[in-house]
């Protein structure tokens, strides 16, 4: 069973909107810090990023597979399409999360580590507006 604030669109949607501009800045942060060379600083922020993805995005999409969308499903067995692409999105963020991890492991901060990171926002951002499409307005 989902949460009341998983199943009402608008608290849904700020839910996602305060995780995304937590990316967001942590985005601008990081960008700085490359840009001044600053690799020490730059790598233990990357960390805090996907430490950001991991506990706020994919905890919560974690979440909405386990309860939200089965209910959502149950309710309304026409949104089994768009719940499967929902949840192929998680995947896609889970993937990007996962290289982006590799990386840092094997070859510290680089730019493409940045680019993964706006590329994780770019798809939720998309993920965010199809979701709430689907979700029922109080």
């Amino acid at each position: 069973m989902s949460g009341p604030g998983l199943k009402h669109a608008e608290s849904h949607a700020a839910i996602h909107e305060a995780a995304l501009n937590e990316a967001r800045e942590l985005n601008e942060i990081l960008a700085k810090l490359l840009e001044h060379n600053d690799l020490e600083k730059a790598l233990e922020i990357a960390y805090v990023t996907v430490e950001h993805w991991e506990t706020r995005t994919l905890r919560h999409a974690e979440a909405e597979e386990k309860g939200l969308y089965r209910e959502l499903e149950e309710e309304n067995p026409e949104l089994r399409d768009s719940i499967i692409a929902l949840k192929r999105d998680h995947d896609t963020l889970r993937y990007l999360v996962k290289r982006i991890k590799d990386t840092l492991d094997t070859d510290g901060i680089t730019k493409t580590v940045l680019e993964q990171f706006y590329s994780l926002v770019h798809v939720d951002e998309y993920h965010n507006l199809e979701e709430e499409r689907i979700l029922p307005h109080h």
